[in-house]
């Protein structure tokens, strides 16, 4: 059932890039971490609820960097260093963009093009992460995911007391038990699964819209391995018999905390019986069929910017249309 076209993924996991260092042996002195943020060349992405500000110029969509004392005033999180430039993220409410709101946020990457160039634009990772080059796309990934963790972990969880930040934004310190707490990431399974034709299950969650159709996923539970966890969750949600799952790549999906790991795997059973609760419809997809949905407007895949889409048309052998 393997083709040439499995051996590797069309086109780049767009929220893997990055480039810059993470710079894990800095985090800890105190002192290194304020000559940094001193220094007028450091650059700093000031972080919102997972949104920043980014800008357009020319052909290319660029995240708006600030220096330290053009920042507001927020907790900060040693994002690295590359090429002698240290970067930070600060978690504050954005700077007024010139027309004074951020009413406009950005909720599909094709307004943009819309805006005046070099005009600071608030949007999220979900639509800006594909467009930005590597070093930003990482950085703000990044940034999304340190602030997403703080943001639900200020207090201990053994006995409550407000937490605080060290170590670069890397680590939460109790005051009271010196217990030490880290960024957590919650691995998930994400398949592909084909049939003995190399048909493509896809199906729908029980609140998406009519038409807006993905491939199954899960959480890793305690004390599983990701092979098993592919199975036990096609198993799960559709009633499907999968084997042989193979791992093809992975990617951050910071909302709030996932890492998506991509995999094929290949169908023993074909007959669909589709949990409620996790899915709303599920069904077989030729090749021929999913390019027919798709020209007619009676189905939507995931944007590029996921791995479901890449792992979609790595199946399928190429290119496809058709964005949620």
């Amino acid at each position: 059932m393997e083709t040439a076209a499995e051996e590797q993924l069309i086109g780049p996991l767009l929220l893997a890039r990055g480039t810059i260092d993470r710079s894990s042996a800095l985090r800890t002195d105190s002192g290194w971490l304020e000559q940094a943020w001193s220094d007028p060349t450091t650059r700093v992405l000031v972080i919102d609820d997972g949104h920043t500000l980014v800008r357009r110029v020319g052909d290319e969509v660029q995240a708006v960097l600030f220096t330290p004392s053009d920042a507001p005033p927020g907790p900060r999180y040693l994002l690295g260093v590359e090429a002698g430039v240290v970067y930070f993220a600060v978690a504050a409410p954005l700077p007024d963009t010139p027309k004074g709101d951020l009413n406009g946020r950005v909720t599909v990457p094709m307004s943009l093009r819309d805006t005046p160039e070099g005009e600071p634009v608030a949007a999220g990772l979900r639509q800006v992460g594909g467009l930005l080059g590597d070093r930003d796309a990482g950085l703000l990934v990044y940034a999304v995911a340190l602030e997403a963790w703080h943001t639900t972990h200020e207090y201990c969880p053994r006995c409550g007391s407000r937490t605080e930040i060290v170590a670069g934004g890397h680590v939460r310190v109790c005051p009271r038990d010196n217990s030490q707490h880290f960024p957590r990431v919650d691995p998930a399974v994400i398949m592909l699964i084909r049939d003995e034709d190399d048909r493509c299950l896809l199906a729908r969650g029980p609140h998406w819209p009519e038409g807006r159709l993905s491939i199954l996923a899960g959480f890793v539970e305690p004390g599983e391995s990701l092979e098993y966890a592919v199975v036990r969750e096609v198993a799960e949600e559709v009633g499907v018999t999968a084997v042989n799952p193979r791992y093809l790549g992975s990617q951050p999906w910071p909302f709030p905390r996932s890492l998506m790991l991509g995999f094929f795997a290949e169908a023993t059973t074909t007959t669909l019986t589709p949990d409620a609760e996790e899915i709303a419809e599920a069904r077989w997809y030729s090749r021929e069929e999913l390019a027919a949905a798709l020209e007619s407007g009676d189905l939507r895949l995931p944007p590029p910017v996921s791995i479901a889409r890449r792992l979609i048309e790595t199946w399928y052998g190429g290119e496809l249309t058709g964005d949620w």
